[in-house]
């Protein structure tokens, strides 16, 4: 009992990540229609961006407090990310917003190989190790719980409610809701619609710098690739848990994270991704809107 209680704590950590990367593909696509798969990209962008900061911020003050450091860390990779996503809404995506559907796709999967061989090229293909920034561990009998898997699910946990009174109770929250009914009524009623848009991009980019900081500080690395399996698994957990829906995107990544944890404790490592995507098949023959997605309707 105790081992599986071990591995749902980290299956509730590494959801935590996937959860924060999953709200930024499921924002866009209720607002726009459209699949950012660049998004992963902007997740790797802020885990590097942390990474720079890590680097300086260590070299130039030696005994700097943990705690200032990862502030740091967040903020500027948080900004470093919202004006990449911002620059890549306003030069990539808003000119083919009234195109033909396949276009601003295309265009999305363009952006992720720019991002990915950009960083590749700037950083170098090797992997980035960082000495461990939290190292303590706390014992309750057999069950070890680190002081890295607190501080990702508490960050998770405020952030996620930030953004939910964000969303329900403000007028940017009532603007983005407007926008993802009826884009042409919300702009008849006085919302600024691209303005709106853009400030979606730029939140979703703000989440997926604080999921990749905090997986660099749980795993300590950093690569060039990094935004492809982990944002491969966060846009899967967004179609799990209903794409457009924010609750659906964050119970996506706590189950995708707790399936990959619970497969990787009783069965083989190797095949943990391949029951991941068979769930994800499992489930939508059944649900096609995913688990808490609703049926879209459409507008004549």
């Amino acid at each position: 009992m105790e081992y599986f209680v071990q591995q749902l704590l980290n299956g509730l950590t590494l959801g935590s990540i996937y959860g924060l990367v999953a709200i930024g593909y499921t924002m866009v696509y209720g607002i726009i229609g459209m699949i950012n798969f660049a998004h992963g990209d902007i997740f790797m962008l802020g885990g590097f961006a942390a990474l720079i900061v890590f680097l300086v911020l260590t070299s130039i003050f030696a005994g700097l407090p943990v705690a200032v450091l990862l502030l740091v860390m967040l903020v500027v990779a948080m900004l470093m990310t919202s004006l990449w996503n911002w620059t890549i809404e306003r030069v990539a995506y808003r000119p083919l917003r009234g195109s033909f559907r396949l276009a601003p796709l295309i265009t999305a999967i363009g952006m992720s190989i720019t991002l990915s061989n950009f960083i590749q090229v700037t950083q170098g293909p090797r992997n980035k190790p960082i000495p461990p920034m939290v190292s303590s561990v706390y014992q309750f009998g057999n069950i070890s719980v680190s002081l890295k898997q607190i501080i990702i699910i508490v960050i998770t946990a405020v952030l996620l409610t930030i953004f939910w009174y964000i969303v329900n109770r403000t007028a940017l929250g009532r603007a983005q809701r407007a926008t993802e009914q009826d884009r042409k009524m919300a702009a008849l009623l006085g919302v600024n619609v691209d303005q709106t848009i853009s400030i979606t991009f730029v939140m979703g980019a703000a989440l997926a710098a604080v999921a990749g900081t905090m997986y660099l500080m749980y795993y300590g690395v950093a690569s060039f690739n990094d935004g492809f399996t982990p944002g491969v698994k966060a846009f899967t957990a967004a179609v799990l848990g209903g794409i457009g829906s924010l609750p659906g995107a964050v119970f996506g990544g706590l189950l995708i994270g707790l399936i990959e944890s619970l497969w990787s404790a009783y069965f083989t490592i190797a095949y943990k991704d391949v029951a991941t995507f068979a769930i994800l098949a499992f489930v939508l023959i059944f649900k096609p809107t995913g688990i808490l997605g609703r049926p879209e309707v459409e507008k004549v």
